[in-house]
Order: structure tokens, then sequence, then C-alpha cells
């Protein structure tokens, strides 16, 4: 497996804000101009505005509260971090079942620090890694084109992706589904958020990872994966689960652990959702090319991909 999930992330623009003028805001113009009067307010008015000044204010000092309560990335205990999660997860509507499920009993899992510490920048060729990855796995892969002809066809008239596209992903990140990871989903995601180089990132994954868990597509305990929280036969990440995952097998779960039929649809309906463009090519420099750099930053990565696609398109 490849790592796709570290893209350069643009940064956030900042707004400019305008700020009203206060005089006009307080005096309106009569028609010569000059600005009418201020008159005092009744007494109602101002025990109103008194109230209203006296919310206003402890409004501000909640929230800040609560800003201050937060525990930071990296600090202190695990623990008290994770449950402050909890906490921030219940508010976003998730359910305690499916929070004390996925989180209880989670620790801190220093082997995955390692790996991403440790982490090494990819510079292979594209000669290089090809011929590393795609001869092993063709015949495999045509196997997998007739094994599953059927449905290929089934989800290419559903998301316009041809088949030896879904195939050749799927054998490039999973040797079709063999080799998927062993780490467990939460502790690797939690571990991630915890510690502050990525962690809004992984905060968010964690909170989808729990979605995942609260529709009832995988449990707890089925959820393992590469180490920085990738799950399926595809290596979706979570975020990515919520959003692309079908149920193509219509057994009420999106199940990308086991399902070949969930696994292919869902990643034709994730390059779909990216503006994959039916019947055309995926040669460097098309629409369909920049799409397979959706799922894959790296170019020589999405030039493996539309190379062992080609290669399964000739297969007899």
């Amino acid at each position: 497996m490849v790592d796709r999930r570290f893209g350069m992330k643009r940064a956030d623009v900042p707004s400019r804000r305008v700020r009203p003028s206060l005089v006009l805001a307080a005096v309106d113009p009569d028609i010569s101009g000059r600005p009418v009067p201020l008159q005092e307010p009744s007494q109602s008015v101002r025990i109103s505005m008194i109230f209203r000044c006296v919310f206003a204010v402890s409004t501000v000092l909640t929230i800040s509260a609560s800003a201050a309560l937060a525990v930071p990335c990296g600090t202190g205990n695990f623990q008290a971090w994770l449950d402050d999660f909890k906490t921030e997860a219940a508010a976003k509507g998730i359910s305690q079942a499916a929070i004390a499920s996925g989180l209880n009993g989670v620790t801190l899992d220093q082997s995955v620090l390692s790996r991403d510490r440790s982490q090494k920048v990819f510079n292979q060729s594209f000669e290089e890694f090809s011929s590393r990855m795609v001869p092993p796995r063709v015949a495999r892969g045509a196997n997998m084109m007739k094994q599953y002809g059927s449905l290929l066809s089934r989800i290419e008239q559903s998301y316009g992706v041809p088949g030896e596209v879904l195939v050749a992903i799927w054998g490039l990140e999973t040797d079709f589904g063999v080799n998927i990871g062993k780490f467990p989903t939460m502790r690797s995601l939690a571990t991630l958020a915890y510690d502050c180089r990525r962690s809004e990132m992984f905060r968010n994954e964690l909170m989808d990872a729990l979605r995942i868990i609260e529709r009832g597509d995988l449990t707890p305990s089925e959820m393992r994966g590469a180490w920085a929280g990738e799950i399926g036969q595809t290596q979706f990440m979570p975020s990515s689960y919520v959003k692309f995952a079908v149920d193509f097998d219509n057994n009420g779960r999106r199940d990308l652990l086991r399902s070949a039929p969930d696994v292919l649809a869902s990643t034709a309906n994730f390059l779909a959702g990216y503006g994959w463009q039916r019947g055309k090519g995926w040669e460097p420099g098309s629409a369909n090319f920049t799409v397979l750099q959706q799922w894959n930053k790296s170019e020589v990565y999405a030039k493996t991909i539309g190379y062992f696609a080609t290669q399964l398109a000739h297969t007899p």
C-alpha cells in the first residue's frame, strides 16, 4: 500500500471583515440630511437592553470557558483528551452507544506515532514503481476481471468507470483484498488525532469512524486496516467511507471489508464523485487522469494505476 492521505492542504484564506459605521447605524438622516436627535429610551427599553447585555456577556464567558476546558492535542493525559473528544462527539449528535463501543478502552499506540514520524518521501520513478507493482499482479487481475465480469459491467453502467480501472486500484492497494492491514482503526485514528502533527485532520477522521459505527456498516472490532486509519479492500479513509461507500449488494450494510460488490462500486462512486468522464481514456493529461490523482496525489502512482488498467484492458 502506498500512502495517499497527506497531500498539501490549501491554506485557509481569511475573509475580509467590513465594519459597519456605528454612527450611521445609530442615527438616520431626515429629509434635510441632518441627523434626527436621539430620544431617551424608556425604562422598559433600558431594562431590556440590560438583560440583553448580561446574556451576551454570559454567552461569551461560557464559550470562552468551554474553549479553555478543551484538552489540546499532545498535552497532558491521553485519557483526558479522549474524554474531551467523547463530549464533542456527543455534541455533534453521535449516540452514546456508538461513542462507548468505539472509544471505550482505546489507548495510545506508540508504534503508530513511530511510523508516522519515520515516513520517507516517495521518490521512485514511474518505471521503477510500475515495474515492481504491475507485472506480479497482471495475471491475478485478469482472473478478477473474468470472475467479476458481470458485476463490473453493472458498476460501469451505474457509475461510468471501467472495470479494469477498478481492478487495477484493487490490486495495487491490497492485492485484491488480501492485505488490508491489521491495525485497530479506532486506536490508530485516536492516536493520530491526539498527536499535534495533523490533529485536526485525524480528529475529523475519528469522528467519521464513529459515524460508520453508528450507521451499522462495521463494528469497532471489525475495523482493522492500515496504521493511518485506511479501511477496506481499496483503503478508504473514514471520511471517504462516509461519503462514497455504497451498499451495492443490498444487504443493508456498506461493507468494504468483505463485500466485493460494495468495494468495487464504492471505488467507482469515489471516482465518479470527482468527475470521472464516462467513455473517456485515462492517459496523463486527460480529465480522468486528474481524477486518478484525487485517488492518489502522486503522479507516479496515478500513472501506475493507468498503466495497470491498460494492461488489463489488453489481456485476453
